[in-house]
């Protein structure tokens, strides 16, 4: 990646000069799941809705979400609060939350995909206007990023009715019938182009692709079902938005990283816990932005084992473009007060020798 320079990027946000290629003295940062139930803030907001679906469709309700953590804790990104189920949602499909995640109806082999809007839908609206009300309310610094799933992972939720601790059902599917299979992520990369259109029309700066169960499939299926329908995305996206960053965040996708790194044509990679920073920064770093990867359980342990942990991230991590994250979402559990701590360690200057 070429390295670019604070002259060569003026006023420009900083995690946009991130994604650009710079290297900062100090990272940009925000959290997966910034936004969420580990603020008071937030439980008392929730009770606003009588289901997460509704939550996420009320404007004045997901605006209000998505500001709470940045007013706490100053990150340099909102990321707008929605959920990676409402492209299913608007695809037709019946989709709920219980106590223990998302419940689909789900869908099958043959003809399951038939019942499914084939077209573009104006279902997601409302989230195009708690991007507008985002835009208005955030500081002119602080950068806001949309997202969607990446259509692998949206599969695995349409096809196996919830999360799976086996994926057997999607898996045998693709395995078995791959052009029926492919018909269904034909669908949905048609439907995520049309969603993240829509976000970064009403204000986004950059994006999130969220596959986060990318980590479950062989190389040749993660080549087909991660790798070229992110491909095809970015592709898309650039030639309607070419200033706009893609993100990519393949949880799980180990030494396959690389790859995705080298062919899906994102801006930046985000990195999971598991990965090594040393790799990060020898393997990826050269060619993308790179985000990651403290220990959510780190950030709810707090204290000295979370001060090493972030210095050491960004030892490693501080000499080539960075974004300073998690390697997955902020805990319910985690205290507000680790959050804090870990926005004033970021701000300290840190020793890369």
């Amino acid at each position: 990646m070429e390295e670019k320079t604070a002259a060569t990027s003026g006023e420009q946000k900083r995690l946009l000069r991130a994604l650009d290629g710079e290297m900062l003295e100090r990272p940009p940062w925000w959290l997966m799941r910034q936004a969420g139930r580990y603020l008071p803030e937030y439980r008392t907001l929730r009770t606003r809705a009588p289901g997460f679906i509704e939550f996420c469709l009320n404007p004045a309700l997901a605006s209000e979400a998505t500001l709470q953590p940045v007013r706490r804790f100053g990150m340099d990104a909102a990321i707008l609060f929605a959920d990676i189920l409402l492209v299913p949602h608007a695809l037709g499909q019946k989709v709920d939350f219980g106590e223990d995640g998302p419940i689909l109806e789900p869908i099958t082999e043959g003809s399951g995909i038939s019942g499914l809007r084939q077209a573009g839908f104006a279902g997601l609206d409302p989230v195009y206007e708690t991007v507008r009300l985002c835009r208005a309310a955030l500081p002119v610094e602080t950068a806001l990023i949309g997202f969607a799933g990446s259509p692998w992972t949206v599969a695995t939720y349409m096809v196996e009715g919830g999360a799976s601790r086996d994926f057997r059902v999607i898996k045998a599917w693709a395995y078995r019938d791959a052009h029926g299979f492919g018909a269904l992520i034909e669908l949905i990369i048609d439907a995520t182009v049309d969603y993240l259109s829509g976000q970064i029309t009403a204000g986004v700066d950059a994006i999130q692709l969220f596959d986060s169960w990318a980590g479950v499939l062989s190389e040749a299926s993660f080549a087909r079902w991660v790798i070229e329908p992110t491909r095809r995305i970015t592709a898309r996206l650039k030639e309607r938005f070419p200033n706009v960053p893609v993100i990519g965040f393949p949880r799980g996708a180990g030494l396959f990283y690389q790859r995705y790194a080298a062919e899906s044509g994102v801006a930046a990679i985000g990195i999971d816990t598991a990965v090594p920073v040393a790799y990060a920064r020898d393997m990826l770093q050269g060619r993308v932005a790179v985000q990651g990867n403290l220990d959510p359980i780190a950030l709810l342990v707090g204290g000295a084992v979370m001060e090493e942990e972030v210095r050491a991230i960004r030892a490693a991590l501080g000499g080539g473009p960075f974004i300073f994250n998690l390697g997955h979402g902020v805990l319910p559990q985690t205290p507000p007060r680790h959050v804090a701590a870990l926005a004033r360690l970021l701000a300290e200057p840190v020793d890369r020798a």
